[in-house]
């Protein structure tokens, strides 16, 4: 595996088909620009968090410092990333329903309470 450096991370367009299947721009959960630069700094984010690679200036320090919860964020990518990972950290909510969809085995009705019904 060839090492990774800050280059070849931002050439690499971040994804999260889990959550987001459609893509960032397409979720309305954030604006144009947010989309575009979650979409660019994204895996440079992931790497950093994930020790991958050493912070090699100050904009990847602040992109660390403000994805561990250290300092506020400041940059269009900084506040994306936030806005991110607290959707994505929200429980989601249930169904009122239940668990599955209803099925006609559900309402089961005897056929001879239906006679009865149009006999009358």
């Amino acid at each position: 595996m060839a090492k990774q450096t800050r280059e070849t991370l931002l050439k690499q367009i971040f994804n999260d088909y889990k959550n987001y299947p459609y893509g960032f721009s397409r979720s309305g959960d954030f604006s144009i620009k947010e989309s575009q630069a979650l979409s660019k700094y994204g895996q440079l984010i992931c790497a950093l968090l994930d020790g991958v690679i050493e912070p090699s200036n100050k904009e990847d320090a602040s992109l660390l410092a403000v994805a561990l919860g250290q300092q506020e964020p400041t940059s269009v990518a900084e506040k994306a990333w936030v806005r991110y990972q607290r959707i994505i950290e929200q429980p989601k909510p249930a169904s009122i329903y239940g668990s599955k969809p209803a099925s006609m085995d559900d309402y089961s009705v005897d056929s001879a309470e239906l006679e009865a019904e149009y006999d009358d």
